[in-house]
């Protein structure tokens, strides 16, 4: 079993600090919040006072942050971690962020002497609470399977994308196109309710047919539809809308830097962007049906 300093304890990170204890792990645990921070110490995490602190005598440090800029100040910061960490930790930051800014941190943990993983993870609040993530990493070969059996405590599914960065693309991948088929659903089905279908049924239809898609499979966006999603708890919970806004602008910033034509990502992003400032950037991604039920003034 791994000694585990754990830095952000968020939606995602507090499920996955805990799951890391119950799989055995020794897990010393770190969040500004302090209501996040007692709720995975009454798991059984140890509670650490400070960053630095969580990983005094760490063999790998996890960082779950909501941008990149917090993992920079986090690593490479004034009193950074990096200069605190013994030589060999492993970092893994399952933040999702650009890969510039991954390969940065990676660099310099390198000459430091310690092995760096970007780990993004998938799978929404649900998988983590359910230990049931998808990670997406990379780095080295051996920082990967070093890190696998810790991972496992928290997902079921583990990728190794490539070297140094190529988790967060592959994420932001993923996540581009996460957002175009969930506002492509909910067009769909908010066009079929304008016709009069029931969009219980029209779900159906859709799912048995070529139009079956993730969104639409297991994460309805229409209300009423399907048990346990934030569509059926008022969009409350789930993934944020300025979370895949975040996420969309990661894509088409890459997109920009290797000159790829993204128009449907670009769309989505705009889409989503829209939506937030309309006032809802807190509320499920799959909210982006009722732009489409032309209920975002309500």
């Amino acid at each position: 079993m791994a000694t585990i300093g754990f830095i952000g304890l968020g939606n995602m990170g507090g499920p996955m600090a805990c799951n890391l204890v119950k799989g055995g792990h020794q897990v010393t645990a770190f969040d500004l919040s302090d209501t996040a921070l007692d709720a995975v110490v009454s798991a059984g995490a140890k509670k650490a006072a400070s960053a630095r602190d969580a990983v005094q005598g760490a063999e790998m440090v996890i960082s779950m942050l909501p941008a990149g800029q917090h993992v920079e100040a986090l690593y490479l910061g004034e009193d950074g971690l990096l200069s605190a960490l013994n030589a060999g930790t492993l970092v893994i930051d399952s933040s999702t962020i650009a890969p510039e800014t991954s390969r940065k941190v990676g660099a310099a943990a390198e000459q430091r002497g310690l092995a760096f993983l970007d780990a993004p993870v998938s799978g929404g609040v649900g998988g983590a609470k359910a230990g049931a993530l998808t990670f997406i990493c990379g780095g080295t070969d051996a920082a990967f399977e070093r890190a696998k059996p810790v991972l496992e405590a928290m997902g079921k599914n583990i990728f190794h994308a490539g070297e140094s960065g190529a988790g967060q693309v592959a994420k932001v991948c993923n996540n581009m196109l996460l957002a175009i088929l969930m506002s492509g659903t909910c067009e769909a089905l908010a066009l079929g309710v304008k016709n009069g279908l029931d969009p219980a049924v029209l779900s159906e239809i859709m799912r048995q047919s070529s139009g079956g898609n993730w969104a639409l499979n297991v994460y309805n966006p229409w209300p009423g539809v399907m048990d346990n999603v934030p569509a059926g708890n008022d969009y409350q919970g789930g993934f944020l809308v300025d979370l895949m806004t975040k996420d969309l602008g990661l894509a088409f910033d890459n997109a920009v830097t290797n000159k790829a034509a993204i128009p449907m990502g670009a769309l989505a992003r705009n889409l989503f962007q829209l939506h937030s400032q309309q006032g809802h950037g807190r509320l499920d991604f799959s909210s982006i049906q009722n732009f489409y039920r032309g209920t975002d003034a309500d």
